[in-house]
């Protein structure tokens, strides 16, 4: 990652480019230190180049905006790259340090900055990432969903013949993720079950394939057959509690960082509040 400094009135912008991960948060912290000992303690930290940023460097960023507060100064981000301002929104570090689309707007918000605390729980929300799933038993589907639903309208493929819904998947948001299994939950999506229905397909003991992401770890998407374990009806919708049964390796090891690199932002993040 290239680190460089833009002095600007009262306070100054650090422009970021390539990937902001562990590596490179001493060279970022050396920076800081450097402003903050010759009196610049409002800082506004670009990233508009960032391609990606794990969860080493949020921390660092909670860190920074400690140290800066304390100072009497504050933290700022302005332009965030898209895969920055997604992650930045899913831990919810934008209640943090705020988050604005130029150098500017940062820059003029630290003659209006006030510090603000909140509960803790409104901070860090719980992790949005879709969730794909579908049938180990494929008749589950059929007896659940008519042809027009699993097809999602396609009905037959005019070459084979054979019907889209046979590849019928859901899609949910994920809840929680550990190194056991995954919650979700689901509305329906295009389908017209009821919560009672939803929650009848994917009942206890049913096994199902789950697709899912982890944003932090710069994946794709992980796979894993899981089993229910728990199914709760919700207005609008189930969640559902899924152990994994069948998982390699080497996803089990990066379900189990991610799951460390989140409960570390939480911590975090509570304290920044505290």
């Amino acid at each position: 990652m290239h680190i460089s400094v833009e002095p600007r009135n009262g306070y100054a912008v650090l422009h970021l480019r390539g990937e902001f991960d562990t590596y490179y948060v001493p060279a970022l912290q050396d920076e800081v230190n450097g402003l903050s000992e010759s009196g610049v303690n409002n800082l506004v930290l670009n990233l508009r180049l960032v391609r990606f940023i794990n969860s080493t460097a949020l921390g660092a960023m909670i860190k920074f905006s400690k140290q800066l507060t304390a100072a009497g100064g504050a933290l700022r981000i302005s332009r965030p790259s898209k895969f920055c301002r997604d992650i930045i929104e899913k831990v919810g570090l934008d209640r943090v340090v705020p988050v604005y689309d130029s150098d500017e707007e940062a820059g003029a918000s630290f003659k209006a900055a006030v510090v603000t605390t909140g509960e803790t729980d409104k901070v860090f929300e719980e992790d949005q990432s879709s969730v794909l799933f579908s049938p180990a038993d494929r008749s589950r589907v059929e007896h659940f969903l008519s042809e027009e639903e699993r097809s999602g309208g396609q009905g037959k493929n005019p070459i084979h013949q054979h019907s889209f819904g046979d590849k019928w998947s859901g899609l949910g948001r994920m809840a929680g993720l550990d190194d056991e299994g995954l919650s979700f939950t689901w509305e329906g999506g295009r389908t017209s079950l009821d919560p009672f229905t939803m929650a009848q397909m994917l009942a206890l003991g049913t096994d199902w394939k789950v697709k899912f992401r982890l944003p932090l770890l710069q994946k794709g998407y992980c796979e894993a057959m899981t089993t229910v374990n728990e199914v709760e009806e919700r207005p609008g919708g189930v969640k559902v509690r899924v152990a994994f049964k069948e998982i390699d390796e080497d996803t089990l090891a990066s379900v189990r960082q991610y799951a460390a690199d989140m409960s570390y932002l939480k911590d975090e993040l509570k304290k920044a509040t505290e």
